[in-house]
């Protein structure tokens, strides 16, 4: 009998190699999807340093100018409804050519934009149902509508709620809160009808900050602080 050449035997994976290889695929693939779910939260982690950063500039703007300013959150957008209660913009009252407040305290100034702002990250929406007056006591945001803002263009029509400063950068309604949430809508229509859903894989995934007097922030650390129940559906 002839021998096969040498070297010509092949050695074939054996049964438990095989299964430690597809254990080893699994919790790759399991890390790798809670990975991909909690992309959620790093969008909340985002739109509130977004959001601070904007209470901020309403603050300096409102010291800077000596002026009223204040922070709109886009309730309903008549003609960008994918942007209802993501675009957030800052902006200070309107004033004489002087420089003067065109209409002084205590009467309702109209408002001047400063910026187009910005946008809380994709699936990320501003909490009209969490966000209070007062956060301990409660009470629904002011709203304004774009009568209100001079020169207000397409993009910036509809109605919006307000956190507003004085001159001295003091907020008006200390204890205001301001919550974002991670979820789904449907962008084609107005958030009045459609409301921001959350989604199964974050059922808790929610951030923002309380408004001190002196316009600073305080970031909530958990649900809990932001009065959140666990059985949320819609914000």
């Amino acid at each position: 009998m002839i021998s096969p050449p040498c070297g010509s035997h092949k050695r074939a994976f054996t049964l438990v190699e095989m299964l430690v290889v597809i254990a080893i695929i699994s919790i790759l693939m399991t890390v790798g999807s809670i990975g991909i779910s909690s992309m959620g939260g790093k969008g909340v982690t985002s739109g509130v340093a977004t959001a601070e950063a904007l209470f901020d500039e309403a603050r300096s703007t409102a010291v800077g100018r000596n002026l009223r300013s204040c922070v709109l959150v886009a309730k309903t957008l008549t003609n960008k409804p994918d942007e209802d209660l993501r675009r957030i913009v800052v902006a200070y009252e309107e004033t004489n050519p002087d420089g003067t407040p065109k209409n002084p305290p205590p009467a309702v100034p109209n408002w001047v934009l400063s910026s187009r702002g910005a946008l809380l990250p994709d699936q990320t929406f501003f909490s009209q149902q969490f966000s209070r007056k007062d956060h301990q006591s409660g009470g629904a945001l002011d709203e304004i509508t774009d009568s209100k803002i001079v020169a207000a263009k397409g993009a910036f029509k509809g109605s919006y709620f307000i956190y507003e400063f004085n001159s001295q950068g003091i907020v008006r309604t200390p204890g205001a809160s301001f919550i974002i949430g991670s979820g789904a809508r449907n962008a084609s229509q107005p958030s009045t009808s459609q409301p921001p859903r959350v989604t199964s894989s974050a059922k808790r995934d929610f951030g923002g900050f309380v408004i001190w007097r002196n316009g600073r922030t305080s970031v909530f650390r958990s649900p809990e602080q932001m009065n959140i129940p666990e059985t949320v559906t819609e914000f």
